[in-house]
């Protein structure tokens, strides 16, 4: 048996380009992409196929002490992800940390290289800094003799993610392919549909909104001679908040409706006629329930 299969989990800080590496190397825009961090908030799966090899990533969210239950179960989709990992992808944004050192003194980081599971250093945005200076980090890391590969790349660019790719393959197990090839991904169309309106929150509005909503696609009708129609929940923690998304007269939530929309049917390739509304949850990011109608129950073994 030669063919290779295994789960590759990327892991960092937030904002430091882990969903856009994963979307660069499918060739596909899979996990929603922003310029605020915690934009993931689950264990993403997106497959790559090749008749040689068959690599599961899981995106995940950016790692963060937790503040309310929410963020505990963001962290437990982290720790789901390297448990269930073949290999790990540790990626940080070296523009923002320039020596590495913070965004590789954390606790879970720590957990992780203490593992035994091979661990590949990414060090994302080289092309944002001087290469002298790339090199500077990267020979002091390697000194350390804590990774089984450091790489220097642009996630944004796809510099160096052949090498990323090549090391993958080197460290997965043999095995069978998990999946078939025509699937890439295991989330319904409904889930990328509510994630794309939540990327669409994140760019349309500032502070605290976008962290206190949450998207339900409530109704999805495939209709092949007509536009799909979409029926989508924002959920949001006041009474305040809802008259933010919503906006004078409608204009805000009919402006965010129409982004989303165009994005939904570039993912769908179909027509869609989508129909938002915003309610009221109080306090759901610290509900168990209602964090367990939104699918963040993580198993806990």
């Amino acid at each position: 048996m030669n063919h290779k299969s295994g789960y590759a989990a990327i892991v960092g800080l937030p904002n430091s380009g882990k969903s856009t590496l994963l979307n660069t190397l499918l060739g596909q825009k899979l996990s929603i992409v922003t310029n605020k961090p915690q934009t993931t908030r689950k264990k993403i799966l997106g497959l790559l196929s090749d008749p040689e090899y068959q690599v599961i990533f899981l995106d995940t969210p950016g790692i963060i002490k937790p503040g309310y239950l929410l963020q505990e179960k963001m962290m437990e989709a982290v720790n789901s992800a390297i448990k269930d990992a073949d290999v790990i992808l540790l990626i940080i944004d070296l523009a923002a940390d320039p020596d590495a050192e913070k965004s590789l003194n954390n606790e879970i980081i720590s957990r992780i290289k203490k593992s035994r599971k091979p661990l590949i250093l990414l060090l994302n945005k080289i092309d944002l800094l001087e290469q002298n200076r790339v090199k500077t980090v990267l020979i002091k890391l390697e000194a350390s003799k804590q990774f089984n590969k450091i790489i220097p790349i642009s996630a944004s660019k796809g510099i160096n993610l052949g090498e990323v790719l090549n090391s993958l393959i080197l460290n997965l197990p043999e095995h069978p392919k998990y999946y078939p090839d025509d699937i890439i991904a295991e989330e319904t169309e409904r889930f990328f549909v509510s994630e794309i309106i939540r990327e669409k929150i994140f760019e349309q509005y500032q502070e605290e909104i976008p962290y206190s909503s949450e998207v339900s696609v409530v109704e999805f009708k495939e209709r092949e001679e007509k536009k799909n129609y979409i029926s989508g929940e924002i959920i949001v923690e006041k009474e305040s908040q809802k008259g933010i998304i919503i906006g004078k007269s409608g204009s805000a939530v009919k402006k965010l409706g129409e982004a989303a929309r165009q994005s939904i049917e570039e993912f769908l390739q179909h027509p869609v006629f989508l129909e938002l509304r915003v309610k009221v949850k109080n306090k759901w990011r610290s509900d168990e329930k209602i964090l367990k109608e939104f699918g963040y129950s993580q198993r806990k073994d």
